[in-house]
């Protein structure tokens, strides 16, 4: 009597289209972004410098809390727009967005202790990583080679002009 054995197989990695690559990479900036922001929170000071108007020594105004708005929607728009674009304007969103967004998150360890350094090369790191991605993604996007007209479609042209 022959025991039957299964015979390993491998996992199918079907390849994943770019654009979902890229909204994939925009969502876990996002979260990234937004969680580092909430766990900001928890530094002490921070909510008594909040309470008394101040965010980074900025006053809290309409203009700062809608550039927030606005750094914090580039992000969630992109992952739509990754989705939903044209391949073209696709492209050179995610290669715009991506770059502006390095240095503007470069930027968020402007002023921070050396108590706090680690959370800030971590999370900062991070987030230029996934950018990183976005950016060689969408440099690399595949091209479908042009098509050449053949000798004889040019050869049935002339013969139609006579």
């Amino acid at each position: 009597m022959t025991i039957p054995t299964k015979t390993p197989t491998q996992l199918n990695s079907p390849p994943v289209p770019v654009q979902a690559k890229l909204a994939a990479a925009w969502t876990s900036f996002m979260f990234l972004y937004i969680y580092v922001d909430f766990f900001n929170l928890y530094k002490p000071g921070v909510v008594d410098g909040i309470l008394n108007g101040l965010v980074w020594k900025f006053d809290v105004s309409s203009t700062l809390l809608t550039m927030m708005l606005a750094s914090v929607a580039i992000p969630a728009l992109m992952v739509t727009l990754s989705m939903t674009l044209p391949a073209r304007g696709n492209r050179a969103a995610n290669l715009v967005m991506a770059s502006l967004l390095i240095p503007y998150s470069v930027f968020n360890a402007a002023g921070a202790t050396w108590e706090w350094a680690f959370f800030y090369v971590l999370s900062i790191g991070i987030e230029v990583l996934l950018l990183a991605f976005i950016l060689r993604s969408a440099w690399t996007w595949p091209r479908i080679p042009a098509v050449l007209a053949r000798p004889a479609t040019t050869d049935l042209r002339q013969d139609v002009r006579q």
